[in-house]
């Protein structure tokens, strides 16, 4: 009996054993548990990142061959460490800190020394490396560019740090990722998916084969070739009329909401961001605070929007049925408010809807934007109705586009100027400059192109984006398919469309007609201001100009702001005129402007006190 029990005991605790075992190898093991063997060492293989194209097939980025050094700490030897500092073109207080890091990362693991080597330096190097053990090549690929525009729109990669490391655990020390632009937000599609072999170590650390014959080993997925909305031959023409000047044009697609341009200047070519001279031309470019480079003007720049706004603040009154196109509103060459005049050009008399537009008379759009307010028992109630419309065109707000940063804007509402005035002690006079498109408004470049657009469908548009097709297959995502609705009704846009179009007919932009294309627009000149000493002073006005055409099927949405470009037409309206051709026609026929535009800078205008640092500080809080 005792025999049997301990015979049954020993088989009993034999079957556990062999129970948990088989568990622990077939159930519940895990590709982490290898990662904590030191018997086991990983070697990655990367994929290649997904090329990008433009919106008619045309190569954007794609890539080209690259080599790390790479080192696992733990089995560095002794060795000629200037000798080898001189092959890898390092210091060698840099290699020392270097090496440094990657022990404190993990001994056992691998880490980049030295990145992004050539392909000059990989062929000195390669037959040397025998000579260092714990030091191997390993190669990857590195973006190549296949334009020098587009860097605010297509952005950069670097590597990881440890922020990014905490966050996602995908990534190791030493690899790449998507910083800025259409880089960081398509990432993950982009960056494909990393392979990996396990290599089984003896006791003397030597390889001797795949670890469980390679069962747990994958394969590199390449990422996949995107895409992208922009018209790369406008992108680059933009961006030759904006040398020497500063400022964003957004290009819009109203029918679908693809942006054809997003340019910022003054801009840099996207390839000094790659290779080992990364680091030190970023900081070159970071640190250049008077142009700004590396800020993104068509999605950060935030300035009143000027003349432009006028289109909408008639389409509410419109709406609101206090004017219709037959009102009439004297301009005693501007308008007063209380004993104070304010200023305006149109020349003065009677204005209509029609001829307030083409000849951007303040006077009139003061008289519409007080009677929007007089409709209403309260100035609360109006300026809630006002600001609701307002908002309906994408303003005052992220418009929701595929790229990871901007600004909003700001519609101001009434909890705003309580804060300035106090409830109830406040009316439509004090925030008049808002009928204007100044005031307490802000917009930027690529909201403007957004307005642009809406007013272009005569009542809807879509939200902005840059992804036009992944592998191909055009992109389905509802957020940039399904329209989104004004609150105004369809039948209001025509007598402000017709004005628009009047503007280059026979109003404020009638010398930039462009032969062949009806095109509608309006001129903008937004005041400038800064503080000097504390002092509130104007500067240069800004120039804005948006526009669409044809007029009947419109291709082309487009905001212009230059800044310090003085008024609407000086040069965001000859921009516009020329980008809206090149896209049309593909070529251009009013070479006039175009020589003007390519050979005119601002340079002179930018080199004048508080023009440049000090001004760029304080419009960034605007």
């Amino acid at each position: 009996m005792r025999k049997i029990l301990l015979s049954s005991i020993i088989i009993t605790i034999g079957i556990t054993f062999l129970s948990r075992l088989s568990y622990l190898q077939i159930f519940s093991f895990s590709p982490d548990q290898v990662l904590e063997d030191p018997s086991i060492k990983r070697v990655y293989s990367y994929p290649e990142r997904g090329y990008i194209y433009d919106r008619n097939g045309k190569l954007l980025v794609g890539n080209d061959p690259a080599y790390d050094v790479m080192v696992i700490p733990r089995e560095v030897q002794p060795l000629d460490t200037l000798e080898f500092c001189t092959l890898l073109g390092i210091e060698k207080e840099k290699f020392i800190e270097k090496l440094r890091k990657a022990k404190v990362y993990s001994p056992r693991l691998p880490s980049v020394l030295v990145p992004q080597l050539s392909k000059t330096d990989y062929a000195r190097l390669q037959e040397k490396m025998r000579k260092y053990k714990g030091f191997y090549i390993q190669k990857r690929s590195l973006r190549y560019y296949d334009t020098k525009s587009a860097a605010n729109v297509l952005g950069y990669i670097s590597e990881v740090n440890e922020g990014d490391l905490a966050k996602n655990k995908y990534y190791v020390q030493g690899e790449l990722k998507g910083r800025t632009g259409v880089e960081r937000y398509y990432e993950d599609l982009l960056r494909g998916r990393k392979g990996v072999k396990y290599i089984q170590k003896d006791r003397f650390n030597r390889d001797i084969g795949p670890y469980k014959n390679g069962s747990l080993d994958t394969l590199p997925e390449p990422g996949k070739q995107i895409s992208i909305t922009l018209d790369k031959t406008l992108q680059e023409y933009g961006e030759r009329l904006m040398v020497g000047k500063r400022g964003g044009i957004v290009a819009i697609e109203p029918k679908t909401g693809e942006i054809l341009t997003m340019i910022s200047g003054p801009t840099y070519d996207p390839s000094l961001l790659v290779g080992r001279q990364r680091s030190k031309n970023y900081t070159a470019l970071y640190n250049d605070t008077i142009a700004n480079p590396t800020w993104d003007r068509s999605i950060h720049a935030q300035q009143p929007p000027g003349s432009p706004f006028k289109t909408l603040n008639a389409l509410v009154a419109l709406q609101e049925g206090v004017i219709d196109e037959n009102t009439t509103i004297r301009c005693y060459n501007g308008f007063y408010v209380g004993k104070t005049k304010r200023g305006c050009h149109c020349g003065g008399g009677l204005r209509k809807l029609n001829d307030g537009i083409y000849k951007s008379c303040n006077a009139y759009f003061a008289g519409a934007f007080r009677k929007i307010f007089e409709k209403f028992d309260t100035t609360d109630e109006g300026m809630d109705v006002w600001e609701k419309h307002i908002k309906s065109f994408g303003l005052g707000d992220y418009l929701g586009y595929d790229l990871p940063f901007g600004q909003k804007g700001r519609i101001p509402n009434k909890e705003y100027y309580d804060k300035w005035y106090g409830d109830n002690r406040w009316s439509s006079s004090f925030i008049i400059s808002n009928s204007i498109g100044q005031g307490e408004i802000l917009a930027t470049p690529v909201q403007l192109a957004n307005m642009t657009a809406a007013i272009a469908n005569r009542g809807y548009y879509y939200t902005p984006h840059i992804l036009k097709k992944v592998e191909g297959k055009d992109i389905t995502n509802p957020k940039y398919t399904e329209p989104k609705h004004t609150t105004i009704d369809p039948k209001y846009f025509e007598p402000v469309i017709e004005g628009m179009a009047n503007v280059y007919t026979k109003g404020t932009a009638r010398w930039l007609q462009i032969p062949g294309i009806e095109i509608a627009g309006k001129t903008g000149t937004a005041e400038n201001f800064t503080r000097i000493n504390g002092v509130r002073t104007q500067l240069t006005d800004h120039s804005v100009f948006v526009a669409f055409a044809p007029v009947e099927d419109p291709k082309i949405a487009i905001a212009v702001y230059i800044e310090n470009g003085y008024f609407g037409s000086r040069y965001a309206g000859h921009i516009a005129s020329l980008m809206i051709e090149k896209y049309l026609k593909g070529e251009i026929t009013r070479t006039d402007l175009e020589k003007r535009m390519l050979e005119k800078t601002l340079e002179d205008e930018y080199a004048k006190p508080y023009s440049g640092k000090e001004f760029k500080i304080n419009e960034r809080v605007w």
